[in-house]
Formats: C-alpha cells, structure tokens, sequence
C-alpha cells in the first residue's frame, strides 16, 4: 500500500486514463486528439498559433487550437483509423 491507502495498481490505472497536458508546440509527427473536432490526426507544423493536423490515412489537414489538443491514446487512434476505413469503404463500394 502506498501512503494514500490505496493500492499501487489502482493509482497506476489512474494515470493511464489521464491524458497528459499538451506543450503549446506539439511535435511536427506526434499524433493528437482535437478535442474540438473530436477528431485524431498528426501533427504536420504550427503557424499562427495554430497546430495543422493530418488524418491518419491521410486526407485534408484542419488547423487546432494548442488548448485542445491532447497526446492521442492507442485507442483513440485506432477508432480514427477504422472510422477512416469505413468511410472509404462506403464511398468506394456503397452501403
């Protein structure tokens, strides 16, 4: 047990659902959750204070404010990617 009575694997479980605070120039190639867009995408440069972003499979970039990013979770960007994918498989073949 640790000094807060609790377990050490509960405080581990804690920290991995916490998304960890975003420097105001994310790296050009980390991958990051736009919580305003609600969309997962990589970082291709900054400019104007704005970070532009790339969907994963590619696509048209969109510009996010600093404040709304958060380093994505393996889960986070694997949603983005199966969400990419259907969407190309029902613009190529259809519903």
């Amino acid at each position: 047990m640790t000094g807060s009575g609790n377990p050490p694997s509960s405080e581990s479980e804690n920290r991995v659902h916490q998304r960890e605070p975003v420097p105001d120039r994310p790296e050009v190639g980390s991958v990051m959750r736009d919580a305003a867009s609600r969309r997962v995408g990589r970082v291709m440069g900054l400019v104007g204070g704005r970070v532009q972003l790339r969907p994963l499979n590619g696509g048209c970039e969109w510009d996010a404010v600093p404040g709304d990013l958060s380093p994505a979770i393996q889960s986070d960007a694997m949603s983005a990617a199966v969400a990419e994918a259907n969407a190309y498989a029902v613009s190529r073949w259809g519903r």
